[in-house]
């Protein structure tokens, strides 16, 4: 008998690709989403790549009495894999409330159904803005929780202590918080990819969109930070990979291979990357030539943050191997795909 993964905002961007890869595993994939950020052709894509379709709820999450129905009818689950929440570390900063009402809320709900229904097993969409400037590269997980540099990056903090007194509280729970550092990229089919409603708040989606021309120019939010080029250093992994982890994490967790109730593991290649850097793998990727201009940095922006995934790699059996320019790659391919669908 298949093992049962609910899976909330699995038609997002890592939701879907982890669907995707969990399908591949052999598991049953159940998806809750409210498309607040996603679409419902996602599911689509799902299929066209797997040759299944996920049952699929429309539920709001930080609805604990609807979410209590769906547990009920489905008969709970072996485990949840938490990606459903507010992402964008700008917007955090502008609505820091709606942040904590819906990242925070929706947490407690779904440990409150773990207990009532005997769902034993969470896996936790966690973040590097855990760590917030960190004084020492690469991060490793018993690097400093330091002072986040935005709301977003304090509901990560919140959720991961929440979780770990929770399922210490708990005889038979266990949970994984995953760090991740900045997942792009799209499934190499192009049938899902990272598609967000309006203006992105990420760098790969801009480069996408004006390259396509969408968007007039693509700005580079400062470049005079304590950089080899003044610009932001991040550590971007391709989504097909993150999501793998997460079936490793899972797997982890339901074969008993975990050494304590509550685990944390960094994902990323162990690379940093600037922005500038980005781009240019961007243009030898695709070969074509981005029109940006520097503008001032962005409020909740830290300078320079990269991964050691070690303990991920020795632990979860798990790294990275797609490369840079594979991710803008197949970033560009979907960006083509969705813009002539539109068309």
């Amino acid at each position: 008998m298949k093992r049962k993964v609910i899976v909330t905002g699995g038609t997002g961007y890592i939701g879907s690709h982890t669907a995707v890869e969990l399908i591949a595993a052999g598991f049953d994939v159940v998806i809750i989403d409210n498309l607040y950020n996603s679409d419902i052709t996602v599911l689509e894509g799902i299929h066209a790549i797997t040759g299944v379709t996920p049952k699929f709820y429309d539920y709001d999450i930080c609805d604990l009495a609807r979410l209590n129905e769906l547990f009920i009818a489905e008969g709970g689950a072996d485990a949840i894999i938490h990606f459903a929440a507010y992402k964008a570390v700008g917007e955090s900063v502008r609505k820091p409330l709606d942040y904590y009402r819906n990242n925070l809320t929706s947490l407690i709900n779904l440990l409150d159904m773990m207990e009532r229904h005997n769902t034993p097993i969470m896996v936790f969409s966690s973040s590097c803005t855990v760590y917030g400037q960190p004084d020492t590269l690469p991060v490793t997980e018993a690097s400093p929780v330091k002072e986040a540099a935005s709301p977003y990056g304090y509901t990560k903090q919140a959720g991961e202590i929440i979780i770990r007194d929770t399922i210490a509280s708990r005889t038979s729970h266990k949970a994984v918080s995953l760090r991740y550092f900045n997942p792009i990229g799209a499934h190499p089919t192009a049938h899902i990819g990272e598609l967000p409603r309006g203006v992105p708040e990420n760098l790969v989606p801009f480069l996408t969109q004006t390259a396509i021309g969408l968007r007039d120019g693509l700005k580079v939010f400062g470049n005079d930070y304590d950089t080899p080029d003044g610009s932001c250093i991040r550590d971007y992994l391709h989504v097909v990979d993150l999501a793998k982890a997460h079936v490793a994490a899972l797997k982890r967790l339901l074969d008993g291979e975990n050494k304590t109730k509550y685990e944390v593991f960094n994902l990323g290649t162990g690379t940093g990357v600037s922005v500038f850097e980005a781009i240019a793998s961007f243009e030898r990727a695709t070969g074509l030539k981005l029109n940006y201009t520097v503008t001032d940095r962005r409020e909740g922006d830290i300078e320079k943050i990269w991964a050691d995934s070690s303990l991920a790699n020795r632990e979860l059996k798990w790294k990275t191997e797609l490369t840079l320019d594979e991710s803008m790659e197949t970033a560009w391919r979907w960006e083509n795909k969705i813009r002539n669908q539109q068309s």
